[in-house]
Parts: C-alpha cells; structure tokens; sequence
C-alpha cells in the first residue's frame, strides 16, 4: 500500500518514525457525463474569468476571498512559514475511554506504520501501552493543508488513526427530534425487543453491496449489446405511510422468524395480543350517532303508533258518520212514501 503522509508520532519525548496509509477504499462505481446526441465525452476546463482563457494546474494558485469579493493570494511558502508544530508530527495530546468518542466525529482512517527498523521497538512500545491501558489517544496532525483532530487506537498487531471532526464542527441537532409529545406502551415495547431478538446480529463480513453488483450486471449486459432483465416490482419507492403500530411490529416479527425458518404465527410467548381501541373522539362522536339514531327511531315509532291509534278512531267515526246518513235516508223514504200514498174513501 502507497504512503501518503510521512513524518512521526510524538509521544511525550518519545518520537516515532512512522507513514500514512489509507485504511479504506471506494468501490463505488463512477460515471461520465456525455452529450446525449453524439455521446461525446464532456469535460470540464478551467478558464480565467479575467481574459477567458485555459489555465493548466502549474499556472493555477490559492487565494482567499474576502467579504468584498477581492482576492487575497495564499502561496504554499506562506503556509509552509506558518508556526504549525503538528505539519510533520502526529502530536498526541492526552488518552480518553474509546467509548467517550461521539461516533458523530470520527472520519476517515488510517493505518500507521513504522517507518524503518528502528522505528519497530517504539512502535511496539506504543502498541502495548495503548492495549494495556484500554484507551485511545487523542492526537492533531496536519494533512493536505490543515491541521486535524485524531484518535489514535490499536487494531489487532497495528495501530490505527482516525480522523475527528473539531467539536464545534458538530452541528446541534435543533428540530430534529418530534415536537409532539408521544407516549409509547409496554406492549409495542415489548414487541419493538421481540423483533431486535428475532432479528439477532449480524456479521458485517457478509454484507455487500446489492445495488453496486446491480450497476455492474448492467452495464456487463449493455457492454454485451443486450438489456438486463428486470426484475417485477423492481425499483418500486415504499411509501412512508404511517402504519398502525403495533399490527407493524407483529408483521415485522412474523416475517423475521419466517425467514429464519422458525415458522410463523407472530411468536408463542413473545406475542403480544392487540386490541385495536377507537380513539376518544371516535367513541364520542359514535355516542352522538348512536344517540341521534336511538332518538330517530323512537320519533318514528311514537309517530307511527299515533298515526295507528288516529286510524282506527277515524274508521270508527266514517262508520258511525255512515249509519248515520244511512238511518236518515231510510226515515226520510218512509216519510216521502206515506204523503204520496193517497187517502182511502170512506164509504157512505
């Protein structure tokens, strides 16, 4: 591996020869930007803004820009100049618990090595020092322009640094966190344990990059003159519905277990039986409905049993009214009947 920083460690009047090397690597896949029309590869070029002309890197330096937009130049001899104890030293400054590291700060890192035999012994002295206290270091270093904040650890039969942002460099995470108040009961914890059980650790070795071994399918299978076939369902966004809680966690377990191959059913004793409750509004606005249904009805009823009663009194009454008509016509006829009758002669 190629060194990229070399100088030493300062430990106290202890001074170690030692080099840089990256302890990490990309495996990302990169990309080109091409005009769409030709395929043309697109590239940039740095071009002076004064007389619009490109500038290669030899002609190209530093400056730094002032409120008012004027340029003040900053040469390497004027950094090189600078008072910087730390520009060829990792400089360790004190030992804290690795577990006083908020993860927020560490950055890059790097292996450490011993630059030269009789670099070995110091080294080494360090190593074991740094084991046997169960501590970090905590060191400032100066890399590509500027000085950093580092924590200086042991990894296996190497020591290792990683880069730490400065503590004022971690934003306050204001608004972050809900605003509303929310209170979370035993049960959903209980099945937020029975699902962090369920799923168990996991062996960092056996991850992998799913989406980057897909990049390099297509592009094998573009390269071929083909098309990659695509699977169904593929490259479907899930929605970020809130979802009842507690039915979700259950999901969650089940399809956990299922995968390991423990069978479903949502988990013998770590099942937590759900009971999906209306809230209080609901339940009051269920009461109104009830009471107003309840209320309808028993209108209709008192309306229906009044229109009963109403009808068979007004029956009675036609019937009545009806007998009545009836006797009078029949007196009437008598009536009419005897004065046309005509009077019978008495005999002499």
């Amino acid at each position: 591996m190629r060194s990229i920083w070399n100088g030493a460690i300062s430990f106290g009047l202890v001074s170690i020869p030692i080099k840089l090397v990256n302890a990490t690597e990309s495996r990302s896949i990169s990309f080109r930007q091409i005009h769409l029309a030709d395929g043309g590869r697109i590239r940039y070029r740095k071009v002076c803004e004064l007389d619009e002309e490109e500038v290669t890197s030899a002609e190209i330096g530093k400056a730094y820009e002032d409120a008012d937009g004027s340029m003040i130049p900053i040469s390497d001899d004027d950094l090189a100049q600078l008072p910087l104890p730390t520009a060829k030293t990792i400089e360790i400054v004190g030992f804290v618990p690795e577990a006083s590291i908020d993860p927020l700060q560490v950055g890059s890192a790097y292996y450490i090595a011993a630059n030269g035999v009789p670099a070995a012994k110091p080294y080494t002295l360090l190593r074991e020092a740094l084991k046997r206290s169960e501590k970090v270091a905590i060191a400032k270093f100066a890399l590509r322009g500027r000085e950093r904040l580092g924590m200086v650890r042991v990894l296996g039969d190497v020591i290792a640094l990683h880069g730490l942002l400065w503590p004022d460099e971690i934003r306050q995470p204001e608004g972050v966190a809900p605003e509303t108040e929310v209170s979370i009961r035993d049960a959903e914890l209980d099945l937020a344990d029975a699902l962090m059980d369920t799923l168990g650790e996991v062996e960092l070795e056996s991850l992998h990059d799913d989406y980057r071994e897909a990049v390099e399918e297509l592009i094998a299978a573009k390269a071929g003159g083909g098309e990659l076939a695509v699977p169904e369902g593929a490259g479907e966004r899930r929605g970020g519905k809130v979802l009842d809680l507690m039915a979700a966690l259950e999901s969650s377990v089940r399809a956990a277990k299922e995968s390991r191959g423990e069978g479903g059913g949502g988990g013998g004793g770590d099942h937590a039986e759900v009971t999906h409750l209306p809230t209080g509004k609901k339940t009051a606005g269920a009461k109104k409905s009830a009471s107003k249904t309840a209320s309808k009805t028993a209108s209709k009823t008192a309306s229906k049993t009044a229109a009963d009663k109403k009808t068979p009194a007004k029956k009675t009454a036609a019937k009545k009214a009806a007998t009545g008509k009836s006797a009078a016509k029949k007196t009437a006829a008598k009536k009419t009947t005897a004065k046309k009758a005509p009077a019978r002669k008495r005999s002499a």
